[in-house]
């Protein structure tokens, strides 16, 4: 079993540092070899990230809505966009997807159960365990079903020359928020998300694992891991 140590304050720092709003300036962060820019780009506070390697690759997780400014975000890294990966077929995720793709000629990634119903043809289908190699860039993918059957979230581990892996990064859609698991609309859908979220993610990654959703505020494993049980009982 992997060890679970508590955040730190520096993490409480750089979490609330992170805080993006819709319009607002783009947070930053550097991963080893690896930028990543987060956007809140509509009025429902949809998160966009940008990841973009060294080697000038880069990948679009969500999206969401505001085309003009994530092209302008792309742009603003090496100017080329390899992939758009959108997390889940809910229509807020992907409203600049058709946008996006026309002018880059990015590649569309989804889960594989999600992809019939985006507005652009997928040109690669996901599943758990899959993953997303760009250079510079390497995504698995983990598939949390529940919210929508074909969602997905990214994992991103930090290379810092060490020689044991960096530190995880994971994009969870809205499969996996600070204080719970994404909306679902069954018993039975919320039962897949919470064994997906407990087996293929608070069970693999460690506590200082850091946690960036479809929408809101950034969090970590450490944070949410005490109130699984909580958030279990709660129910749908």
């Amino acid at each position: 079993m992997p060890e679970h140590p508590s955040p730190s304050h520096a993490d409480d720092d750089d979490l609330r540092h992170a805080h993006v709003e819709p319009g607002g300036p783009v947070a930053v962060h550097r991963l080893g070899g690896v930028t990543v820019r987060k956007a809140s780009v509509s009025e429902q506070d949809n998160n966009a990230y940008l990841l973009t390697a060294d080697d000038g690759s880069q990948l679009l997780i969500d999206a969401a809505d505001d085309g003009p400014r994530l092209l302008a975000l792309v742009a603003e890294g090496s100017g080329r966009l390899d992939a758009v990966v959108t997390t889940h077929r809910h229509w807020d995720h992907h409203r600049a997807l058709p946008a996006v793709v026309e002018a880059t000629g990015a590649a569309v990634l989804a889960g594989a159960a999600d992809a019939a119903e985006l507005p652009v043809p997928v040109t690669r289908t996901l599943a758990d365990g899959d993953v997303v190699d760009l250079g510079g860039l390497r995504l698995e993918v983990v598939g949390l079903r529940g919210h929508t059957p074909g969602s997905v979230a990214l994992v991103l581990r930090e290379d810092d020359g060490a020689p044991r892996p960096g530190r995880v990064h994971l994009f969870t859609g809205d499969s996996l928020f600070p204080g719970g698991v994404g909306r679902t609309w069954s018993p039975e859908d919320f039962t897949a998300l919470m064994d997906d979220v407990e087996a293929r993610v608070f069970a693999r990654f460690p506590d200082d694992t850091r946690v960036y959703p479809g929408h809101g505020d950034d969090t970590t494993l450490g944070r949410e891991r005490p109130h699984l049980a909580e958030w279990r009982s709660r129910g749908w």
